[in-house]
């Protein structure tokens, strides 16, 4: 290794030590990191005697971007040289980040990476099911011309609803920014309310959450899951909706409850649904709302911030974080602090 210092980094996304290497080189000569990298993929977790070893002589952690590896206490007890956990996603609840704070490790995502891609996926699945183009598109391919069909069911405009946003971080600020155009009145809730100025900027007017519920049209939600956000949106809170409206999840599946989400759109309660993740995934075939065919939802495979323009920014922003600290400096997108 001519001398040079050796940091080991171990992933446990499922991309083969090759390419982690080869994507991780120019980001080196540009970042001007001397040092050498090596590289273990860790996707089975079983052999405990391994993984302990192998995470005693980690200098980096690389998170799983497919979730089904989590990071627990008993994992960050053996990371005595772990300087970052980069997370290579918004999502990070498979993390235990409260354990890696006692250790004084930080834990970091990739910030706004993928905002733009969610948002835009937001959006467009609102549209789609106001404008019923799922339903519309199946009948048309099936060789139904239901054009009277569909003038009867309704189809709607964005234009002059109430948009309401749970969570105005990133992504919310996102969709404000993008569905002003579309003539609609923007309401949020967060539990901290942004400064006047932001308000007046975003041209959003804050809502306490049962309000914003009544209130809204549409109601997309963008918060991470908490304790206090796990089930935040209940049968409660769906009976609270209007009838026409429609809610979009592009955050955790267990935000709402997927069984009464089901219930609320079955027994008509509101009008649509779109979801981009579930709380098991990938979603089993007995999955509640996977029994709804026929009803106004779309579902797609979590897939809201998976866009090649993100894709790419979060590699982006993995890799140079990762160097930043293995340089000695301050890791960025911290979310354990």
């Amino acid at each position: 290794m001519n001398g040079k210092q050796v940091y080991k980094i171990i992933s446990f996304s499922p991309y083969p030590a090759e390419i982690l290497n080869a994507l991780f080189l120019p980001y080196k000569a540009e970042m001007q990191l001397d040092a050498e990298l090596e590289f273990k993929v860790i996707t089975d977790l079983s052999n405990k005697e391994m993984l302990y070893k192998a995470l005693e002589e980690a200098d980096i952690i690389i998170g799983d971007f497919t979730f089904e590896r989590p990071i627990n206490k008993e994992m960050i007890k053996y990371m005595k040289k772990v300087k970052l956990i980069q997370q290579p996603s918004t999502g990070y609840d498979h993390i235990d980040i409260e354990a890696a704070k006692e250790a004084n490790i930080p834990v970091s995502n990739i910030g706004g990476a993928n905002s733009i891609s969610v948002a835009e996926h937001t959006i467009a699945l609102a549209l789609s099911l106001l404008k019923r183009l799922t339903q519309a598109h199946q009948k048309t391919m099936d060789g139904i011309w239901a054009q009277q069909e569909f003038f009867n069911l309704g189809i709607f405009e964005l234009r002059n609803k109430t948009w309401g946003i749970v969570g105005m971080g990133r992504i919310g600020r996102e969709v404000a920014k993008r569905i002003r155009s579309f003539g609609v009145k923007i309401y949020y809730y967060d539990i901290v309310r942004l400064p006047e100025e932001k308000e007046k900027e975003l041209e959003a007017e804050y809502r306490p959450i049962n309000r914003l519920i009544a209130e809204a049209d549409v109601i997309s939600i963008h918060v991470p899951l908490t304790p206090d956000t796990k089930h935040m949106i209940g049968e409660k809170e769906l009976r609270r909706m209007k009838s026409t409206a429609i809610i979009i999840n592009t955050s955790r599946g267990e935000i709402i409850d997927e069984r009464a989400l089901a219930k609320a759109l079955k027994n008509r309660w509101i009008f649509g649904v779109g979801v981009d993740v579930y709380s098991i995934e990938p979603p089993p075939k007995d999955h509640p709302l996977l029994q709804l065919k026929g009803e106004n939802i779309i579902a797609t495979p979590h897939i809201a911030g998976a866009s090649n323009e993100a894709r790419q920014s979060i590699i982006d922003i993995s890799i140079r974080n990762v160097i930043r600290v293995l340089k000695g400096e301050e890791p960025l997108y911290v979310v354990n602090k």
